[in-house]
């Protein structure tokens, strides 16, 4: 009888990445994450995270986005939408650490605003976002040397949405262009188009196709043909040279995992599930539900809308789960009544890596002087990345 002899397994990169303790080096994330989690199940992880930021005191500041889990909320200093915070903070200088619980691209928008002397620390590397993954550095470059070759880059300003990495940031920043939220996007088209010729201008649109279609057609009168969609993963786009003459918005094939989920079958279904429903989507839903919805806006404004809403009103709301839970939590007892837009459940799966045991892990490493999972963008990344978000800050 033979002995079994032990095997030497090793973690792959797929299960580490998986823990949160590699990245992806095909995307936008950053390095490895090393260091051991606590276990979900301790029962001590509130009262680790209590202490462990009590002791940082003010040299720690917590940003929370809307869409993350309420375990995490409850120890932000501040929460709202990506560059809300990365706004709150740059005018919290005094702050050593930020830790930043959201996605790896909020992270380098934070660590391209705050002071060289501040650090910012994304608690599970692995927090990626699917949108901003959807355009690497060299697709983009690889379009611009197609629309150059078209004869229309010279006409062509790029305007990249929020979310978006810093190296997509800083492609906008060198060819002349500007950042945009879901909540200036129209003012920052404005801007686009006026910076050349009069109905000469274009606008190359990264990376959410569905945030510029509806501002472009909903917004500024433009048309659906007027839109055209650059696919990275076809040649040239899958674009002959008079399709982009004729365009005016080149948008990029690029899409929220969780804002595409949502159909014109979810807003017909609740509207017969919910009578007198009032239908509130974000604007990076595709266009039919868009147009089908009641009321269009972004994270911030969905949430005003609610807080503005009469007593009574019925609300099917479509943006991420943890946000809709919370506010249909939070306007109970004013007789709201806020459901999901559709019946499947759907969080955003990068922003739930960000869990407890991670946010602990972080902050008592911090405490103990270690360092980890800091976000750190190049300087000439940064330099250009920061000139299109300065851009966006000078709108009218």
């Amino acid at each position: 009888m033979t002995t079994a002899q032990p095997l030497d397994v090793q973690p792959t990169p797929l299960a580490l990445l998986l823990l949160g303790r590699e990245a992806d080096p095909r995307s936008e994330r950053g390095v490895e994450c090393p260091g051991d989690l606590p276990a979900p199940s301790d029962p001590d992880l509130v009262a680790r995270a209590r202490a462990a930021k009590a002791e940082l005191g003010d040299r720690v500041f917590v940003l929370g986005h809307h869409y993350q889990r309420d375990e995490v909320i409850e120890f932000a200093d501040v929460t709202g939408d990506s560059f809300k915070l990365a706004r709150d903070a740059a005018a919290r200088p005094d702050a050593e650490y930020i830790v930043f619980c959201g996605v790896h691209f909020m992270a380098e928008s934070a660590d391209i605003l705050t002071g060289d002397s501040q650090q910012v620390i994304l608690p599970d590397l692995a927090a990626g976002c699917s949108m901003a993954d959807m355009a690497t550095a060299e697709q983009v470059a690889e379009c611009w040397d197609v629309l150059t070759e078209a004869g229309v880059a010279g006409a062509t300003v790029p305007v990249s949405y929020m979310n978006s990495s810093a190296d997509i940031k800083a492609f906008t920043g060198r060819h002349g262009g500007t950042i945009c939220t879901s909540s200036n996007a129209k003012r920052a088209l404005d801007w686009a188009f006026e910076q050349g010729e009069p109905r000469q201008n274009k606008v190359l649109f990264l990376p959410d196709q569905h945030l510029g279609r509806n501002t472009a057609v909903r917004e500024m009168g433009l048309s659906l043909d007027d839109c055209v969609v650059y696919n990275p993963h076809k040649p040239n786009g899958g674009l002959t040279a008079d399709e982009l003459r004729a365009a005016k918005m080149i948008l990029w094939r690029g899409h929220c995992s969780v804002h595409g989920r949502f159909s014109l079958d979810s807003v017909n279904e609740v509207r017969e599930r919910v009578p007198g429903v009032n239908v509130l989507v974000h604007p990076e839903c595709k266009h039919e539900v868009v147009a089908a919805a009641d009321h269009v806006g972004s994270t911030e404004h969905i949430i005003k809308t609610l807080e503005a809403a009469p007593a009574g009103s019925k609300w099917a709301i479509g943006t991420e789960l943890n946000l809709v839970r919370r506010l249909a939590n939070r306007f109970a007892s004013e007789d709201k009544e806020i459901v999901f837009l559709d019946r499947t459940v759907c969080f955003c799966s990068t922003m739930n890596r960000i869990d407890l045991p991670h946010l602990v892990w972080s902050l008592e490493s911090l405490a103990d002087g270690k360092v980890v999972n800091r976000i750190q963008v190049d300087k000439e990344t940064e330099a250009y990345a920061k000139l299109a978000l300065e851009r966006m800050l000078a709108l009218p």
